[in-house]
């Protein structure tokens, strides 16, 4: 798309071949990078907002798609930043990309900031749609949907809905996927910062695994 020309030209100009090598590595080569640095990034991501601006709230989903299929990681970094600064703007109707985001290049490096930056701040604003989101993906084959559904109201403090959280928990406690068990321990240390008791008593009278647990009293004993 023309908007992401000068994007394209703008990192090619930016390759670090060092740099593109190591992130490949500690992504367990599953993805190419161009090797831009976190500062370089943010750098470049807002000189180019302030002279090409934000996209049409109408042409997002179009737009964050070509920068999925983009080959190197980096792109998909620019689309979750994108969307993370217009999330005021965006409603519930964008959750079918932030769905194929997940299912597509999935690795926790998205999956986390798609989960707690985008998923939790859009389908907080409607309850709802949260339940049904959250019934889909939480029963769902695909272990990143799962995981999101699990760690989507981590910011959400006193928000968080409780009963949702520990039914998520108990669905997935038997799992033996450590992104899933990983989470059950994120998703409840997060919370055991606003209810700690609740936590402890929950995490006291339900079977986790031995990871879940630690990290879900990590903070409270």
């Amino acid at each position: 798309m023309n908007y992401l020309k000068p994007l394209i030209k703008s990192y090619k100009q930016n390759i670090n071949i060092g740099k593109a090598a190591g992130m490949k590595k500690y992504m367990r080569n599953q993805f190419d990078f161009i090797g831009i640095s976190s500062p370089i990034r943010k750098e470049l991501f807002k000189s180019f907002i302030n002279e090409y601006g934000y996209p049409e709230n109408n042409n997002m989903t179009s737009i964050i798609k070509v920068l999925w299929e983009l080959n190197y990681r980096d792109y998909q970094y620019f689309a979750i930043g994108l969307i993370t600064k217009r999330i005021k703007t965006l409603d519930t109707d964008f959750i079918p990309i932030t769905e194929y985001m997940i299912t597509n290049k999935s690795w926790w490096d998205t999956i986390d900031a798609i989960a707690s930056n985008i998923v939790g701040p859009l389908l907080i604003k409607d309850t709802k749609f949260m339940r049904s989101i959250n019934k889909k993906w939480i029963n769902s084959d695909n272990m990143w949907l799962r995981r999101t559904a699990l760690i989507f109201q981590l910011n959400y403090k006193e928000e968080t809905n409780e009963k949702m959280l520990y039914s998520n928990i108990r669905k997935c406690a038997k799992e033996k996927e450590f992104f899933i068990r990983k989470a059950i321990g994120w998703a409840l240390r997060q919370y055991a910062r606003k209810n700690p008791e609740s936590v402890r008593d929950f995490v006291n009278n339900t079977e986790l695994s031995t990871l879940s647990t630690r990290e879900a009293l990590k903070r409270i004993g």
